[in-house]
């Protein structure tokens, strides 16, 4: 019950971010673009959003933007839709209490409030989802930075589940594998709460998070129950190795897919 009470305070609270940050959205066509050098970085972006927050659709239109920019750079977008705005009028399809608890674990590591929409980055830094200044400055930095190993990972679709074959290469790692099925693209109809009326297009929603530790050996299989309506045009396998004492994401890849 605390946790309830906590939570709803959260979703109440962050009405006031609302004003400061969504003049930003219009004007991301002129921003500085994503600089992408020699480095051999990578950049995980989680957003952790509500189709019930009238602050959030800035952000979702942000993150778009920037994956439509980078194009093929190593840039792993993941929006996680948290069910503790459903409490105020309008339930969000895609929100899963699990979201919300894995804010709530940014929370204990490193952050210093709970609220949407929240950005974290390579799961060591957060911003607000639509400050593009900061994001933009921030993943270039990632970019052009070094992973600490190279993750491989390829997916195999049987039987109404998905096989997941993971290697490591380089230096060995403590952490767990984090492997996320991703609908790349939906739009919503809302027709209560804070965005009433509004047609809202997301991306890269997250649908299953699941976690498995890591072999001393480096590679591993893993099996993921396919969610429904999971097909491999609409949907994609991202997992990243995560530090569960810190928090912090040691590197990331797509899955290379096959049926």
């Amino acid at each position: 019950m605390k946790m309830i009470k906590l939570l709803a305070s959260c979703a109440a609270a962050v009405v006031l971010l609302t004003s400061a940050v969504y003049v930003k959205h219009q004007q991301f066509n002129k921003s500085k673009p994503v600089n992408f050098d020699s480095g051999k970085g990578f950049a995980v972006l989680e957003l952790f959003t509500s189709e019930g927050c009238s602050s959030c659709p800035p952000a979702d239109e942000l993150l778009e933007h920037i994956q439509n920019e980078v194009g093929n750079q190593p840039v792993y977008i993941l929006a996680y839709h948290v069910d503790y705005w459903n409490r105020l009028g309008w339930k969000d399809v895609f929100s899963n209490p699990d979201f919300s608890k894995r804010q709530y674990w940014y929370n204990s590591k490193f952050t210093s409030q709970v609220y949407t929409p929240q950005l974290i980055l390579n799961g060591s830094a957060e911003f607000v989802g639509s400050d593009e200044t900061k994001i933009r400055s921030n993943l270039t930095s990632a970019l052009n930075g070094k992973a600490a190993t190279s993750l491989t990972l390829q997916a195999r679709r049987r039987n109404g589940a998905i096989n997941i074959q993971y290697q490591l290469q380089g230096k060995p790692v403590l952490g767990q594998l984090v492997v996320a099925l991703v609908q790349k693209h939906a739009v919503s109809q809302v027709k209560a709460g804070e965005n009433e009326g509004r047609r809202l297009t997301h991306i890269q929603i997250v649908r299953n998070l699941r976690k498995f530790p890591i072999t001393t050996q480096g590679y591993g299989n893993e099996i993921i129950d396919l969610p429904a309506g999971f097909n491999s045009r609409e949907w994609e396998v991202i997992g990243f190795i995560q530090s569960q004492e810190t928090g912090e994401i040691l590197s990331a890849a797509r899955a290379e897919y096959s049926e």
